[in-house]
């Protein structure tokens, strides 16, 4: 059986921040704000139907998985983690499938598409993947309830920038969008984006929190207008994170923001994502609302760690014929 992947399937992989203009922000437009609407009963007929209207097989399927693997941002945000721990998931962010597997499959060289860890462990994991290209994102701004004091979640990002994280994901205060402070979160979200630098930042709207799809609507667009490089779900760490109702709901958001300014901003779901099923259906998503050039490390991560094991099993299974036990693909 010829197991060798068709890479004219998928665009080729582009890695880390700067392959296009960032995001500069606009002035915040209230007028539009208050005009987004969101249909919630039309929105979950159609999310509902995601999961059953695309389904590639074979070597399509073994593509697109691996196009998969190289969306992860590899996660570890546990009050546990170690740096041996960092150095481990960093060695799989650089080795992420079996090299046997990707030799079978004609895919040498694939990676992950970041590594995502707390501030203290940032250097730790610029160190472990160095050379490699891969860059380090780090959770700032009191995550994951944003509610430290302001100057601090400044200093912090900060701190990380200077520890050499390239990307930040921050998370917003969820009280500005249940208040409706359109402003508060304008004003907060692009003083973040400043502190940023050169670094991208990921403005994460703990969507499980915001109450109805309007308001994660409008959340995104906001954090859009103030200069947000991606809008993330979740911080994995709410009750409900990432699911395909606010992703479509999010994605159009993207989509109307560049209509209107013609700025690409990424987009991340987070928590929740672990079978490599699921990650074929966002995949489908956003090829089907945002085209192409949204299948590309700058523009999508997964946020994700067990999602790599599974896809791993799965591209195992397609190469051999057989599953493997999940303990064989431990994260770290």
């Amino acid at each position: 059986m010829d197991t060798t992947t068709d890479r004219t399937q998928l665009p080729q992989v582009q890695h880390g921040p700067g392959a296009l203009p960032r995001n500069p922000g606009m002035p915040l437009d209230l007028d539009w704000v208050a005009a987004v609407q969101a249909n919630t009963s039309a929105i979950e007929r159609r999310a509902a139907t995601l999961p059953g209207r695309r389904s590639v097989k074979k070597a399509h399927q073994a593509a697109w998985l691996c196009k998969a693997v190289s969306l992860i941002d590899l996660t570890t945000l546990a009050g546990d983690d170690t740096a041996g721990r960092v150095r481990r998931l960093c060695a799989k962010a650089r080795q992420p499938v079996s090299p046997s597997i990707l030799a079978a499959l004609g895919m040498e060289g694939l990676t992950t598409g970041a590594v995502c860890v707390y501030h203290d462990m940032v250097e730790t994991a610029v160190r472990a993947l160095e050379g490699s290209g891969i860059p380090v994102a780090a959770v700032s701004t009191g995550f994951p309830a944003g509610l430290s004091p302001f100057h601090l979640r400044i200093a912090e990002i900060g701190e990380s920038v200077a520890a050499g994280a390239a990307e930040i994901d921050i998370v917003i205060s969820r009280r500005h969008v249940l208040t409706g402070n359109w402003q508060a979160l304008y004003d907060e979200m692009a003083e973040m984006r400043a502190a940023c630098g050169e670094a991208h930042v990921k403005a994460i709207l703990a969507t499980g929190e915001l109450g109805t799809l309007r308001n994660v609507a409008r959340a995104s667009l906001v954090c859009m207008m103030a200069g947000a490089d991606f809008i993330k779900t979740s911080t994995g760490k709410e009750g409900v994170n990432a699911t395909l109702p606010v992703s479509l709901v999010m994605i159009r958001a993207i989509r109307a923001y560049e209509a209107r300014t013609g700025v690409k901003v990424g987009y991340k779901p987070a928590g929740g994502i672990s079978k490599a099923k699921d990650s074929l259906v966002y995949l489908s998503l956003m090829k089907d609302e945002l085209g192409d050039r949204w299948l590309q490390p700058d523009l999508f991560r997964f946020g994700a760690s067990s999602l790599l094991g599974d896809i791993e099993r799965q591209l195992e299974h397609y190469v051999t014929g057989a599953y493997s036990a999940s303990w064989r693909h431990g994260m770290a």
